[in-house]
């Protein structure tokens, strides 16, 4: 996990930025969160160690496809195989409908996508 501390300021402006881009989509979709201080707190913590993991899912991607590719395709990977069914289970079985289950996987696609990115734009260090 030294990758972490070898791209930090990188792992944050991803971070920073996509939290900008969940914001603006959940603005675009009409869809409002709480806003109280522990919420927020607890989401920045959450998506910086998202965007940590998608950097070590970056840095490890094999480059055959193209940079861009993997960048992007990695993000998609992720959201296929770990958020959206975490995301279905968990919505679903607080009684969420079909509508409230697909914005907040499409607002997860958007920011992983936006966070591979940005962390592709930026650069990353692999582990020495």
């Amino acid at each position: 996990m030294i990758y972490i501390l070898q791209n930090a300021w990188q792992i944050i402006v991803a971070t920073l930025i996509g939290l900008a881009a969940g914001a603006a989509f959940h603005a675009a979709t009409g869809r409002r969160g709480r806003t109280a201080l522990g919420l927020t707190i607890t989401t920045v913590i959450a998506e910086a160690w998202f965007t940590a993991i998608l950097a070590g899912a970056l840095i490890l991607a094999p480059a055959k496809a193209g940079a861009w590719v993997m960048a992007i395709g990695s993000a998609v990977v992720i959201w296929i195989g770990f958020v959206v069914p975490t995301a279905v289970v968990s919505l679903r079985s607080r009684g969420l409908g079909a509508g409230a289950i697909a914005a907040e996987c499409g607002y997860w696609l958007v920011v992983m996508i936006v966070e591979a990115v940005v962390l592709h734009s930026v650069g990353l260090v692999a582990p020495t």
